[in-house]
């Protein structure tokens, strides 16, 4: 990105998908996200005819709760536990059976969900404390590309805010948590703001990458803090909907906004001073992309999702009755349950492929639109709504979700994301810009605007309370 916010090139390197070796469990290398990323930067370089010595800042962002631990060389110990791996679910329990689940969200402004990063760490501790014996350092994914990149071992509030071991109110780790779980300071990453410039390329980086040698590199954000500076969701009011492989309800917040309850997420922002509270949709575009993956689609030449997206679109609003809970890989946002299953509901002998890919579509934003229902409850005021992600390159989808939440929602020009923020970030580090209000001022623009149609809204909202009963249904059949 140059000094106006224009994007000069982008690249990508994909990285495998996670491995199950058992059901629940999401794993992934640490390091194969390092040499996507050895691949990634010359790339980018390259395409946009620049040198290492062109860049004068760095910056980096990446998925949010997964446990990387280090030995005392640097080496990656075991495989990552990544944000949507299942299999912590005991220690969840303990968690809140021994320090209390009102102390757990007084001490960390969340509750002791399995997705968070300390749940990771007891488990690796109780089942391999082979392994757990040999960590001198823990950090979270991003923070693994950083350490290569750099030699030091850093994290941002926002991203150390999905730990479960962050003071999130006061910015620092809890000494509290750390004690109450034996956990020792010392192992754990420093704390930077994201802004802040937090080490520089080390020798061996420069070499690996085509950066030059002491270029500066920002502490950076998570996926999602990340992805929000990206759209400009820095002050009260303003919301974003971001639509990935999970789903993301994202509002900008002055102080903590605590849901009492535990529902949703609330973490420090990635500007000094202001936080954030945020739902979480587990299985949001992965529910599209398991339809994808199990019955293909339609046709050859387009991207596979515009193709079942046009598919989508010859069937009514409401998918004549057809219901989708997308609980694939559990539910966090407002269920709090590892064990919910998805469920595709009102099937009749009329219904085809596409009233499924349908109900897909709408399944998922009525999920989003639970943590509109909880915003409502604790104040979170909602002015306007972006969103991002694949969910936002749908004309169909976008449409969807206006109906579905019964607002406008809008786009805005720059389409990279999580990984744009990164760089807004880098431009604040790099002076280019005295703070972020200032960058995403400068940089973020509104690409267009969706109306919802009020008669699909009658509609929706009539779905959306069958759509709230299907999950205590399925629950109880899978109690038993």
């Amino acid at each position: 990105m140059d000094e106006l916010g224009c994007i000069v090139a982008s690249a990508t390197e994909d990285h495998r998908a996670f491995a199950s070796p058992q059901t629940g469990w999401a794993e992934q290398e640490p390091e194969d996200w390092w040499r996507a990323c050895q691949i990634s930067v010359p790339k980018v370089l390259k395409n946009a005819n620049l040198t290492g010595d062109d860049i004068s800042c760095v910056g980096i962002s990446g998925q949010m709760h997964g446990a990387v631990v280090l030995d005392a060389r640097g080496h990656v110990i075991r495989p990552a536990p990544i944000w949507c791996d299942q299999r912590t679910e005991r220690q969840s329990f303990d968690l809140a059976q021994r320090i209390g689940l009102d102390r757990i969200i007084q001490l960390t402004s969340n509750a002791p969900l399995t997705n968070f990063t300390l749940t990771k760490f007891l488990w690796m501790r109780e089942n391999e404390p082979h392994n757990w014996d040999r960590v001198q350092s823990v950090m979270l994914p991003k923070d693994y590309v950083r350490f290569r990149l750099t030699g030091e071992c850093a994290t941002d509030m926002a991203d150390a805010s999905g730990t479960l071991l962050l003071d999130v109110g006061n910015r620092r780790w809890s000494s509290e948590m750390l004690d109450r779980v034996g956990m020792d300071e010392r192992v754990l990453p420093k704390l930077y703001e994201s802004p802040d410039i937090c080490g520089q390329v080390s020798r061996q980086g420069a070499t690996s990458t085509g950066l030059k040698a002491g270029t500066p590199v920002v502490a950076g954000a998570g996926d999602q803090a990340a992805g929000a500076i990206s759209m400009g969701i820095v002050r009260p009011g303003t919301v974003s909907v971001t639509i990935g492989t999970s789903g993301v309800v994202f509002a900008a917040t002055d102080r903590p906004v605590l849901d009492p309850k535990g529902r949703l997420h609330t973490f420090c922002h990635a500007l000094p001073g202001r936080w954030h509270v945020m739902g979480v949709t587990q299985a949001a575009g992965l529910s599209l992309r398991w339809f994808r993956d199990r019955f293909g689609t339609s046709g050859n030449g387009a991207h596979p999702y515009d193709l079942l997206c046009e598919e989508a679109k010859t069937v009514p609003s409401g998918a004549d009755g057809l219901l989708w809970a997308p609980y694939l890989m559990g539910e966090r946002t407002p269920h709090l349950d590892p064990n919910a299953r998805g469920a595709l509901v009102g099937l009749t002998s009329l219904h085809e492929r596409a009233h499924i890919i349908r109900a897909i579509l709408e399944g998922v934003a009525f999920s989003l639109r639970d943590t509109f229902t909880i915003f409502n409850e604790i104040d979170v005021p909602v002015y306007e709504i972006r969103l991002g992600g694949g969910g936002a390159r749908s004309p169909l989808w976008r449409q969807i979700q206006a109906d579905i939440f019964g607002s406008g929602v809008e786009t805005v020009q720059a389409e990279e994301g999580a990984a744009y923020g990164a760089a807004i970030l880098a431009g604040v580090g790099a002076k280019v810009w005295q703070s972020v209000d200032e960058a995403c001022q400068a940089t973020v623009r509104t690409a267009q605007r969706v109306a919802p149609d009020p008669q699909a809204v009658s509609l929706m909202n009539s779905k959306y309370l069958a759509y709230r009963r299907v999950y205590p249904a399925v629950r109880e059949i899978f109690a038993t």
